[in-house]
């Protein structure tokens, strides 16, 4: 049977492969890695991968992933990346073992979750480092750790520190320093060891193959080097991995020649915008069975480098294919490599169906 379009193909033995260097790199310079499955969905091929390559805890932001990594039965811990809100705590404890939490509401909720379950929930609190997404201003860290330790039914297994997401801040040694330094603090004002000190995501990798990260820094949240085998500070290749893991594959529906300016008064668009336009001549032309609604087009690169992706609308996805390496018909099948944020919304398209590969290289 012919798989539809448009889908993911899902090339696991590469990823596979990409996740045993990555989390063999960090366990040489004694770091666990909580393997982040969000942009898939926690694809139970992946959650496999991931259990294979050595992965200490698997962690997503979304609960309902987290329930299929349960499903899942690997008997690896869970971190819930995302601190919940207090309606979902009972949840959070329910399918988590670790919660982020970044303020003292939020933790009192998890612990009454907890107390209610019968249970005994571990929280890692976030401190910002300038990054300005979550995590408890470095002043205050000591004063709302020392709050959260006093709660029952939680157990602070440590700190934790995000950066490279929102506001793109680096992360250097200094920057782990400065976490490390509060651990201790808040080691000191509360008694307990805090032992896990999560140093951040993906974007850490630079400092583990150099050396520079320090010793202190025990735990880093990893998903997009893995899975895309990128670099995230610049989107380079991360060196030993694979980066041709994922592909879409979109339907040609439409081939024609048409001028590369359309022809008209130019309004808005279908989504509020004034286009403008380079004027290239009459090219030929594709549209493919995708669009907006599944993926931003410029999360897209075409397989073939002769391809150029010109825009989308909602479902209608326009390529330039004059230059292509073979000719384009209807029916045909285009290939792309979708970035991150590509990645993460076709995943969770229910318009975009997955097709796992074994390719066994």
């Amino acid at each position: 049977m012919i798989p539809g379009t448009p889908r993911l193909e899902v090339f696991i033995d590469r990823l596979a492969h990409n996740a045993r260097h990555v989390v063999g790199q960090c366990a040489a310079q004694g770091v666990q890695v909580a393997a982040v499955t969000k942009v898939m969905q926690a694809h139970p091929a992946l959650l496999t991968a991931f259990a294979d390559s050595g992965a200490a805890m698997i962690a997503d932001s979304r609960i309902e992933n987290l329930k299929r990594v349960t499903a899942a039965g690997l008997g690896l811990p869970t971190m819930l990346l995302r601190t919940p809100t207090p309606h979902l705590a009972p949840e959070a404890v329910r399918w988590a073992d670790c919660s982020l939490v970044s303020s003292l509401p939020a933790a009192a909720a998890l612990s009454r979750a907890a107390e209610a379950s019968g249970l005994r929930h571990q929280v890692v609190v976030m401190v910002d480092l300038g990054d300005l997404r979550e995590g408890v201003w470095p002043e205050r860290a000591v004063a709302v750790v020392t709050e959260i330790s006093r709660l029952p039914h939680l157990e602070v297994a440590g700190l934790g520190a995000n950066l490279a997401c929102y506001g793109g801040v680096i992360p250097t040694r200094e920057k782990m320093e400065q976490l490390i330094g509060i651990r201790d603090q808040c080691r000191e004002a509360t008694g307990l060891p805090l032992d896990v000190v999560s140093g951040g995501n993906s974007a850490n990798l630079p400092l583990v193959a150099s050396g520079e990260l320090p010793a202190q820094i025990t735990q880093l949240r990893i998903g997009e080097a893995i899975i895309l085998g990128r670099n995230v500070l610049d989107r380079s290749l991360w060196p030993g991995t694979r980066h041709d893991t994922v592909e879409l594959v979109a339907g040609v529906i439409e081939v024609e020649r048409k001028p590369s300016v359309p022809v008209g008064r130019i309004g808005q668009d279908a989504f509020g915008n004034t286009p403008e336009f380079v004027d290239h001549g009459w090219r030929l032309r594709a549209i493919c069975d995708i669009g907006r609604q599944d993926a931003d087009p410029a999360a897209l690169t075409p397989v073939d480098q002769g391809i150029r992706v010109l825009g989308a609308s909602s479902d209608h996805l326009i390529l330039d294919v004059t230059d292509a390496g073979s000719r384009v018909q209807v029916g045909d099948e285009v290939r792309f490599r979708p970035d991150y944020g590509g990645l993460l919304a076709l995943s969770t398209s229910p318009h975009v169906r997955s097709l796992i590969v074994h390719d066994n290289t």
